[in-house]
Parts: C-alpha cells; sequence; structure tokens
C-alpha cells in the first residue's frame, strides 16, 4: 500500500493493518520528512486518544492529515505508533 499527497510518496508498506477503511502504515514506513508535529489531539472510544501530524511536501501543507494512537486503548493495541492517513491524501495499491 501507498499514501500518496502533492505527487509524493508519505508511506509505503505491504505489512499495514486495516481498521475502519483506513489503513495504519508502521511507523518505519512513513516518509518521516513530509511530518511535522500537529497540536491537535481527538479521542476515539474504542481506540483512545490519537495524535496528529501535519503533511508538508513543497510549499503546500495539509493540516491534520495523518493521526496515530501513542498509547492505544487495549482493543486497539496492535496500531500503536502505526500512521494512518486521510484529507486528500490517496492510498493505493
Amino acid at each position: 500500500m501507498r499514501a500518496i499527497w502533492n505527487g509524493k510518496i508519505i508511506a509505503e508498506s505491504n505489512e499495514t493493518i486495516k481498521i475502519e477503511n483506513n489503513h495504519y502504515f508502521p511507523e518505519n514506513s512513513v516518509n518521516k520528512e513530509f511530518l511535522t508535529n500537529s497540536d491537535t489531539h481527538t479521542v476515539c472510544p474504542w481506540k483512545g486518544e490519537a495524535s496528529y501530524f501535519n503533511i508538508k511536501t513543497g510549499e503546500k501543507t495539509n493540516i491534520n492529515a495523518a493521526w496515530y494512537y501513542p498509547d492505544p486503548k487495549p482493543p486497539a493495541k496492535d496500531i500503536k505508533n502505526y500512521i494512518a492517513f486521510w484529507k486528500g491524501v490517496e492510498i493505493s495499491e
């Protein structure tokens, strides 16, 4: 699977975990050069608190377009620190 935004491959892995139609990429498969920290956090009732990244390529920034669970609740323990994408990030095989 690949996560592509603004013509750049943000992540690529054959070992994503699919939950609720989102592909979560292993942390080591993500090109972190394109990520910047965000102060945004949200809460999922069964996964826990999510933290966000902005995606920056060239002059364009996609605010809060990637999220992860640094300390997920037990039912979501398998996606700890895996990163998922949305907001126009194309996920393809």
